[in-house]
């Protein structure tokens, strides 16, 4: 599977690095979108790529699917064109709070949109009971070191959010893209409760998820270390993208 790139922050590295610096014979990035060629210019030779300023040469080159690796400004301007031409995995899937830009992108004449479960886990099961209509709530609780999401010390846990996921990403834009994943999953960004602790004795950002309908509840937690090469970003983040590209790249598909 020949993959595009666009943007080469700490994901965008990472899969440079476990794709094209390893021995996967199945993937295989081929091409990179950047906006400074200069800047990244050594990539091409570091990991056998063609960097790319032109986003219609971009597109022309010969790729079976593009991941975004870049942010939400870059989605909102870019994506409603590469959708039209090549299959597409958003990483920075908080720009699909953005309700015209979601209306847009589901075109039935664009390609397909892939969406990786990111920091999270569990989006089957939240599928699943999504089904026939059996999904009642859903509820996202995140806890956070404190000072990630607050300037001032403090000594107790403290809510600095609780509300619905479209509200979260608005104003926590760089800390929730999560809530959306879980929303388009299950019952959608205006229903979806998001509760979002500043807590000081925290380490690792521990995400809880409670689903109930009438096919029953669940209730899981993840904690996920940060990437080595960028604390800033889940691990569990990166792999899934790597993960979900491996799969999409397999003969049997599980869920």
């Amino acid at each position: 599977m020949n993959i595009g790139l666009v943007g080469s922050g700490a994901i965008g590295q990472y899969l440079l690095k476990n794709i094209n610096g390893s021995s996967n014979g199945d993937l295989n990035i081929t091409s990179v979108f950047v906006r400074n060629y200069d800047k990244y210019k050594h990539l091409e030779k570091e990991y056998n790529v063609e960097l790319f300023t032109d986003l219609n040469e971009f597109l022309a080159a010969d790729t079976d699917i593009i991941v975004e690796a870049a942010n939400v400004e870059t989605v909102k301007a870019l994506l409603p064109e590469i959708i039209k031409e090549k299959d597409t995995m958003l990483i920075s899937i908080g720009a699909l709070a953005d309700e015209a830009l979601l209306k847009t992108v589901s075109g039935e004449n664009n390609k397909t949109l892939h969406l990786p479960s990111g920091g999270i886990g569990g989006m089957d099961l939240v599928q699943n009971a999504r089904a026939l209509g059996n999904l009642d709530t859903v509820t996202l609780t995140t806890r956070k070191p404190a000072p990630s999401l607050i300037d001032e010390p403090v000594d107790a846990e403290t809510v600095v959010f609780e509300g619905k996921a479209k509200d979260a990403i608005d104003k926590f834009p760089k800390n929730m893209n999560i809530s959306i994943i879980l929303s388009l999953a299950g019952v959608g960004i205006d229903k979806t409760n998001v509760v979002l602790i500043a807590d000081p004795k925290a380490e690792l950002n521990k995400h809880t998820i409670n689903i109930s309908g009438s096919f029953g509840d669940a209730e899981f937690t993840i904690s996920s270390n940060p990437l080595p090469e960028n604390p800033k970003t889940s691990s569990l983040a990166a792999l899934s993208v790597y993960a979900t590209l491996e799969r999409l790249a397999e003969n049997v598909k599980i869920g």
